[in-house]
């Protein structure tokens, strides 16, 4: 059995794990830009990227890791128009650290979202 993560106030929004510790890696599932509400945050791809980030460092915490730990992120994106802005609160979010990435284009996110990230991190 993999230890799976549940932070307070963080319940998947589908039949999955937010996270899961397999090989000294943790997994999240897709970080979406929900509030404390449950619902996607108001604003564009700028407030909707720092709610991941907000997100995914509950979820490093419960491990007691950082974006520090972070060694690769996947990113799905509405409209590639959206990259540049996108990038910028990326890069400001993650300092000097630079994961391996990948940034896709999608036709739609779960919950109309305009951005969804992926997160692998080293544990330990």
């Amino acid at each position: 059995m993999k230890p799976i993560i549940v932070p307070e106030n963080a319940d998947a929004i589908g039949p999955y794990s937010v996270a899961v510790e397999a090989n000294g890696f943790l997994f999240t599932a897709g970080q979406m830009p929900v509030g404390q509400n449950g619902r996607i945050v108001p604003g564009g791809i700028e407030q909707q990227t720092r709610q991941i980030f907000v997100n995914v460092r509950n979820i490093l915490a419960t491990r007691r890791l950082d974006l520090r730990s972070v060694v690769k992120t996947t990113v799905f994106v509405a409209d590639l128009n959206e990259y540049a802005a996108l990038n910028a609160i990326y890069a400001e979010e993650m300092g000097g650290h630079k994961p391996a990435r990948s940034t896709v284009q999608v036709a739609r996110l779960p919950m109309d979202a305009r951005v969804e990230i992926e997160f692998v991190a080293i544990c330990g």
